[in-house]
């Protein structure tokens, strides 16, 4: 059994927690309104527009070994967070992902689960294989991960070809729908998620939609055994016909810690322009290597 040293994750600790207190159902974390913007020189202020999903990851069964016990000061957004740079020239998209907080001792311990592949390759996540993820890193022991996917906008959702027009919950609900796992019907699908917020921004002239999301363990589950959430933040936007997406997501329970800095994540996101690495998502669609 491999012991992981407390100093090094924002969620262990060197005493020993008892089983009642370890077990509690925690409080639902109530949802900050404050909007989080893209970072880029080129910006205008996100507007607000005033959305659902499913895609069951093992980590929800992971967090139950890990002794969790939050600092009472609250959120981490303000300490000297050090980020990396992450880069995909295949799909010629960049983001920051937080790799170390000197002044608590925490290293992040990200694994790339899935590295950058092309779309027709790509893992689905849905059975029409319409949206794939095409990289991912996770980090088992604080709970995280970070995600990025791609796929055609869905037709009954957004039915103008005008991006220009789509609302931030057009696009939300456009690339949720998609992700469901199971062929499960839309009140099914509502009941297992909850969009919380969309707005829209600007990077370098074109849009990109952000929004933030609940997701309950299973949609077959009923309210009183779907306690346990993951909590998301997301940015999408829009080339050559398809949408790129940023999900970063973590337990709920873990927001008000973890939050903050997954919203840097996803405000970082960004498209670079095509080098001769890129691969768009439409060439060779029956090629998967």
């Amino acid at each position: 059994m491999v012991v992981l040293s407390p100093s090094l994750s924002l969620f262990t600790s060197n005493q020993l927690v008892p089983s009642k207190l370890f077990f509690r159902e925690q409080a639902r974390t109530v949802m900050q309104q404050s909007k989080w913007q893209p970072c880029s020189s080129a910006i205008s202020k996100p507007t607000l527009q005033s959305g659902f999903c499913r895609r069951e990851l093992l980590l929800f069964g992971l967090s139950a070994p890990v002794l969790a016990v939050f600092p009472s000061s609250g959120s981490l957004a303000e300490e000297d967070l050090k980020m990396a740079t992450f880069v995909d020239e295949i799909n010629s998209c960049s983001y920051l992902y937080p790799v170390e907080l000197p002044s608590k001792k925490v290293i992040f311990k990200w694994v790339e689960s899935r590295k950058p592949e092309r779309y027709s390759s790509a893992a689905p996540l849905s059975p029409d294989a319409r949206l794939r993820i095409v990289s991912e890193r996770v980090d088992i022991v604080d709970n995280l991960i970070i995600s990025i996917s791609i796929g055609p906008p869905n037709s009954k959702i957004i039915k103008s070809v005008d991006k220009s027009t789509w609302t931030a919950k057009d696009v939300a609900d456009s690339v949720l729908a998609d992700k469901s796992a199971l062929r499960v019907t839309s009140s099914q699908r509502m009941a297992e998620s909850s969009v919380l917020d969309a707005h829209s921004g600007e990077i370098d002239g074109e849009p990109y939609w952000y929004y933030e999301y609940l997701v309950r363990k299973a949609p077959t589950k009923t309210a009183e055994e779907s306690n346990n959430y993951r909590h998301y933040v997301a940015s999408t936007t829009e080339r050559d016909g398809y949408l790129y997406s940023i999900n970063a997501s973590t337990l709920n329970k873990q927001w008000n810690i973890v939050g903050p800095i997954l919203r840097k994540t996803i405000a970082s996101f960004h498209l670079l322009p095509p080098t001769e690495n890129y691969v768009p998502p439409y060439k060779d669609p029956w090629r998967f290597w």
